[in-house]
């Protein structure tokens, strides 16, 4: 993933709700995936297996962000499952054919909660976070980025 594409994840998700952190998730999923498809025909095996362990990771946080005594989290739980074992056995063998199948699983939910995110009233998840300005302002070609508010009260309150 490239430096500017963590970047713009990192300001989303400093002023995403709950729904679109999840959004925010299946999209960053999707991105390892397109980067293990990469590997594949590179054969790079370094990028393929950091790939893999960043989509688990993302599968992961899937899995403990769901609140199981309410639908549809057991179903989406048994999805996750699938996705973790298909992805471990794309490792193992270092193919692309299984991570085709997490795709079709994950796309679709990533467009159903997208299409819902916006009906989730609740304020951003980080209430404490720094407030981040950008725009072009010295080179036409360079975006820069200006930090307001640079205190030592920032992030999460404990």
């Amino acid at each position: 993933m490239t430096r500017e594409r963590k970047q713009q994840f990192t300001l989303r998700i400093t002023q995403a709700n709950p729904t679109q952190l999840v959004v925010i998730i299946y999209e960053m999923l999707l991105c390892y995936l397109e980067e293990m498809e990469e590997a594949v025909k590179q054969q790079d095996s370094t990028a393929f297996h950091e790939g893999a362990r960043k989509c688990r990771g993302c599968l992961n946080e899937l899995l403990m962000s769901l609140h199981l005594e309410y639908e549809p989290a057991p179903q989406l739980q048994q999805l996750y499952l699938f996705c973790i074992r298909r992805l471990a056995n794309a490792e193992r063998k270092m193919v692309d054919a299984p991570l085709l199948e997490v795709k079709r699983v994950i796309q679709p939910l990533h467009d159903a909660y997208q299409q819902i995110e916006d009906q989730n009233d609740k304020g951003p998840v980080m209430n404490n976070s720094q407030t981040l300005y950008a725009g072009l302002t010295y080179d036409r070609n360079q975006l820069t980025e200006n930090m307001a508010d640079q205190g030592a009260n920032r992030g999460m309150l404990i």
